[in-house]
């Protein structure tokens, strides 16, 4: 074994295999598993882990910092491994679990995982399962992600390490460590800049807690994240419309405020939009950083990004392989608690651009939930940085299914951010700043701009009449989810 990989001699006894490692997990065990939407997973754990699942009873609580890569999720689903899930995931399989009750999945703000094991829910952590570059003196190199891989080693009672070879060192002094203090003697965090370092470079960890160490050199899944088409390239250019606007009004700078992205195609495609864009010397503060942020620190627009995961297609990921001496002066991964932190979003004035699935007239949002009751993905961190960003951006096609299916609709189905929380919302069709507006004006505007011309004057009949029964907020109880009814029974929301 490579010593510049495991620089603690005394651990190299350790090293054995992912089968071998399996034994040490038991039924109802809680496990803390290192990924962070497919980067920096661990890779050959979950498998062994879902092979003696298939052998024996196993069923285990695992808690990620989000979504994992190479199938893992699914294996382990199918496998009957997973009793209880959270809190973010992507897979298909493990979708199907879930919506048919079979594995408890808790979806949670992907900054509250950490805080809340702190407190014991949903219960201690047994064994923490972390990908890593190396081992270092001083602690565990992560890879392409830190996720809640620090808190997990901090808490758990045995630290299984996955040490992938396919994983360049040149990623060690990417990171930067830092961990809140317990509560109530908590100080303030002291970040006050996205490229500011508070933290170590390494996790910290007890040597007397590691089990076992795995060798892999599977490579983290690439993005599966499209490129832009004719309808993000629209929603981008009222985005960037939008945002100089506000730098001419004053209320941004011309290098505007620290920018978040959720995952998926939307947001990627709108960053992607910045690189035409008049804006310069930019600063992401992030929980993912995926294709359109590497292209933004390529044109240069981009002078620094801070998240807790770096997720990329195959050919930008050799690339930024290939170059990572030129970005290590531009990047830095922390832990989730601290990319998502509520101080840390309010502090530093984030604007916040994620994804819905529908939003309705007055603003409510819908992350989540298919029809109201079918878990998708989850809320991720878009509620972190709607509820605390300076502004709070939702972005969506406008129809789905070729149209059978608005993605403006009279109420969502599922409110994953209140009216309260979200400022602007954007469609192809158009942006509408919610900003000022009681629930009245924001609905028309909502209709004008963002609906698209099938659905409109069918959206105005109902807005119309829910206005003449009255109320702050007019709706019509016994309509207000009429159209995803309708598509229920005849796969159209199309009324007539």
């Amino acid at each position: 074994m490579d010593s510049q990989r495991i620089r603690q001699p005394e651990l190299a006894g350790k090293v054995m295999t992912a089968e071998a490692a399996a034994s040490f997990f038991h039924n109802g065990m809680t496990v803390g598993m290192s990924g962070f939407t497919r980067a920096g997973d661990a890779k050959a754990m979950p498998r062994a882990l879902a092979e003696r699942a298939q052998r024996e009873e196993l069923r285990l609580t695992v808690i990620t910092g989000a979504s994992l890569g190479n199938g893992s999720d699914g294996l382990m689903a199918e496998a009957g491994l997973l009793a209880r899930r959270l809190p973010f995931q992507v897979d298909p399989t493990l979708r199907r679990k879930i919506n048919a009750g079979e594995v408890m999945f808790i979806d949670q703000h992907l900054s509250e995982t950490a805080e809340q094991l702190r407190s014991g829910s949903p219960s201690p952590v047994d064994i923490a399962v972390i990908e890593a570059a190396a081992i270092t003196k001083d602690g565990i190199v992560p890879t392409m992600s830190v996720g809640n891989s620090a808190s997990f080693v901090e808490q758990a009672k045995m630290i299984i390490i996955e040490l992938n070879t396919s994983v360049p060192p040149a990623l060690e002094g990417l990171h930067d460590i830092y961990l809140p203090a317990a509560r109530p003697e908590r100080g303030a965090i002291p970040l006050t800049a996205p490229q500011q370092r508070i933290g170590r470079t390494t996790i910290p960890f007890d040597p007397a807690k590691v089990a076992a160490i795995v060798l892999t050199e599977t490579p983290d899944s690439p993005s599966t994240v499209l490129p832009p088409d004719d309808e993000t390239n629209a929603i981008a250019r009222h985005v960037i419309s939008f945002l100089e606007c506000e730098v001419e009004a004053g209320r941004l700078p011309h290098t505007l405020a620290p920018l978040q992205a959720g995952i998926g195609t939307i947001a990627n495609a709108v960053l992607h939009g910045l690189v035409e864009s008049p804006f310069r010397n930019l600063s992401m503060y992030s929980e993912v950083l995926q294709d359109s942020a590497i292209e933004l620190l390529d044109s240069g627009q981009l002078a620094f990004a801070s998240a807790s995961s770096i997720t990329l297609s195959q050919a930008k990921y050799e690339h930024f392989i290939a170059n990572i001496e030129r970005y290590r002066d531009k990047l830095v991964l922390r832990p989730q608690e601290i990319s998502n932190h509520p101080e840390l979003v309010r502090r530093l004035g984030i604007i916040g651009l994620n994804t819905a699935l529908e939003f309705d007239i007055y603003g409510n949002v819908n992350s989540t939930h298919v029809g109201g009751t079918h878990m998708m993905n989850g809320i991720g961190g878009s509620g972190d940085f709607a509820r605390n960003g300076q502004i709070s951006i939702f972005v969506s096609k406008s129809v789905a299914k070729d149209g059978a299916i608005s993605s403006v609709v009279p109420m969502v189905s599922h409110v994953d951010h209140s009216e309260h929380d979200v400022d602007v919302l954007v469609t192809e069709w158009g942006l509408a700043d919610l900003r000022g507006l009681a629930p009245r004006e924001r609905a028309v505007r909502v209709i004008d701009n963002c609906c698209h011309p099938d659905y409109r004057a069918q959206l105005r009949d109902y807005f119309t009449r829910a206005c003449a029964a009255g109320g702050h907020t007019p709706h019509l109880l016994g309509e207000a989810f009429s159209w995803h009814q309708h598509y229920a029974q005849h796969r159209t929301m199309r009324l007539g």
